[in-house]
């Protein structure tokens, strides 16, 4: 198949517009942030030598001028959290009362059809079954590897291959775990790990990802493969912050290593291990590219994110979706809540 330049030509200006706008924005936005304190500063230091030659008193700055200043800064932000947050999250929150054209109020009936359609209570139980299990085992994962290779051989290296998952997308692993749950007819020979194996101590090849709830579960391996690195990682760390005198004293003591780790790492870590839980528990309930890549939502296995997907992009049921999409929001509100007053706690505390 040949490739003709001139018929793409439409297509590649287009892309040297965007490289372009993206130039100038960015490069405008760098100028910017580089030429402006630096005015300011020369006019300040211009003042002060001014001052100083002439024996007056050095010039105050004023706060209406810094509040200026600050607003200057703060403005590209606000900006883009009104466009990109605020806006979408009310249009989508007016738009869940509405149908699915989006032309006539309906009220509450999206969410009575969220909790009175069997398919949807499914979806609801199989993001429960996520957020439940996908921040426990993969926190728990990463607390035993942090623990293991803490101060072992090739530790550099080891934290490498665990962590390697967390530089996949989504969509990778997932296809990258597909082959490994992949299935052939009997007496055929196996390309999927799992099946191999199986086939090799005797059983019956099958296909994992056709039958409900093990699909789930085995979905759900593949986000708690890419989590354990994150959790070890920061784990890691702060296991290596507990200070050395405390760790000496406990030794010192005859604590055992099973007491070590209960009654001082623990304890010492206990603020990494909440972030670690309550990141992985935001990602897990967003949770799309696996579920969308894997099974595609089908034999019992969608959750909130794919069922918001296929609502308002594959069925036109805007309503549905959208109501979908605020009940994830809600769900998320509070874990960011906890974590908002968790490090408020923390830093009264420090």
């Amino acid at each position: 198949m040949s490739f003709d330049f001139a018929d793409q030509a439409p297509k590649f200006m287009m892309l040297l517009w965007g490289l372009v706008g993206f130039a100038v924005v960015v490069g405008g936005l760098l100028v910017l942030l580089d030429v402006v304190p630096a005015h300011f500063s020369r006019r300040r230091e211009a003042a002060l030598v001014a001052a100083s030659a002439s024996g007056a008193p050095l010039p105050r700055r004023t706060k209406p001028r810094e509040g200026l200043f600050a607003l200057f800064f703060l403005l590209p932000t606000v900006l883009l959290l009104l466009i990109g947050l605020v806006v979408p999250a009310v249009r989508t929150t007016l738009l869940s009362f509405m149908d699915g054209g989006s032309q006539n109020w309906v009220g509450l009936d999206n969410y009575r059809w969220m909790f009175a359609e069997d398919a949807i209570l499914r979806v609801l139980l199989n993001t429960l079954l996520w957020v439940t299990l996908v921040p426990l085992v993969a926190t728990s994962i990463g607390l035993l590897y942090a623990v293991l290779v803490d101060k072992a051989r090739l530790e550099a290296v080891a934290k490498s291959l665990i962590f390697m998952p967390m530089a996949i997308s989504f969509v990778g692993a997932a296809i990258i775990w597909r082959f490994v749950y992949a299935y052939r007819g009997e007496g055929e020979d196996q390309i999927g790990l799992l099946n191999q194996i199986v086939v090799s101590l005797g059983g019956e090849p099958r296909q994992w990802l056709l039958d409900s709830p093990l699909n789930t579960l085995l979905l759900i391996v593949i986000m708690v493969w890419i989590q354990a690195g994150f959790a070890m990682v920061v784990l890691s760390a702060a296991i290596k912050a507990i200070p050395a005198d405390i760790v000496e004293a406990a030794r010192l003591d005859g604590v055992s290593p099973w007491q070590m780790f209960w009654q001082i790492t623990l304890p010492s870590i206990r603020s990494a291990l909440i972030v670690v839980v309550v990141t992985i528990s935001i990602a897990t309930l967003k949770v799309f590219d696996i579920v969308r890549t894997a099974t595609n939502g089908n034999y019992d296995t969608s959750v909130i994110a794919n069922e918001m997907y296929n609502q308002a992009f594959r069925y036109g049921e805007n309503g549905q979706g959208s109501a979908l999409a605020v009940f994830l929001f809600v769900l998320v509100v509070p874990i960011v809540i906890f974590q908002i007053r968790n490090l408020r706690r923390q830093r009264r505390e420090g």
